[in-house]
């Protein structure tokens, strides 16, 4: 079991903080995912169609993450938050890039919404895992750089477990080491949002619709919610 635990820090910061911690176990990576393939095909055709476009940085669900990245220290037009790139690339080529069913499906969840995605392996995570600031002493191997190696700045948001860090800038990049493969089978995947108030509804929306692609293809799959309220779930 893994806990996952929201720093004070963090909560002080960012108060109205909600994060959908939706876990998968008995995963299946290796067959077809039709449902998610159909979800990422639906936005691809609806952004053809002119029916539908990502949000952009004129998104008050994004401009909220670029003033939080601008609070710790992070440039967010250079350093862009997940969902903000990840909706920058797909009205650019008018298509989502195709990892592996899982990473599909929370990408689709993801920029369908307009929050920030990410996941682990939780076989490959050590220990507990903290949403905090770094200090500056942790070191981060990007997702696809094996072998490179980053230290965060002090301030800045990271997850991280007793190994070192598995996302940088809050949820701009995942770790190598952590990272989900077709041959991953238990995963927790993290839905993000800075205004519960607000997006609280529409975050809960996407973890549901995230845990119904999944669930077809697990043996069981659960969804916990992290908040100021709430500091620790265990997945």
């Amino acid at each position: 079991m893994t806990t996952f635990r929201l720093a004070p820090a963090v909560a002080d910061a960012f108060p109205d903080t909600l994060i959908a911690v939706v876990t998968a176990t008995g995963l299946r990576g290796h067959e077809p995912w039709p449902h998610t393939t159909t979800a990422l095909e639906e936005l691809e055709q609806q952004l053809a169609d002119g029916t539908w476009a990502p949000a952009d940085e004129t998104d008050p669900r994004i401009e909220a993450w670029h003033a939080a990245y601008r609070s710790f220290g992070t440039n967010p037009r250079r350093i862009r938050p997940s969902v903000d790139a990840l909706g920058r690339r797909l009205a650019k080529k008018g298509s989502l890039p195709r990892i592996n069913p899982a990473v599909d499906s929370y990408n689709a969840v993801s920029v369908r919404h307009g929050l920030p995605a990410g996941a682990f392996d939780l076989d490959r995570v050590t220990g507990d895992v903290d949403i905090r600031p770094a200090d500056g002493t942790e070191s981060f191997t990007p997702l696809g750089e094996p072998d490179t190696v980053e230290n965060p700045k002090p301030g800045e948001i990271i997850y991280v477990d007793t190994t070192d860090v598995l996302t940088r800038h809050w949820n701009h990049r995942d770790a190598h080491r952590t990272r989900v493969t077709e041959d991953s089978t238990h995963v927790a995947f993290m839905l993000e949002t800075l205004h519960a108030d607000r997006d609280g509804d529409l975050l809960k929306a996407a973890a549901d619709e995230l845990q119904g692609l999944l669930a077809p293809h697990a043996e069981q799959t659960a969804v916990r919610h992290l908040s100021p309220a709430q500091p620790q779930v265990t997945a």
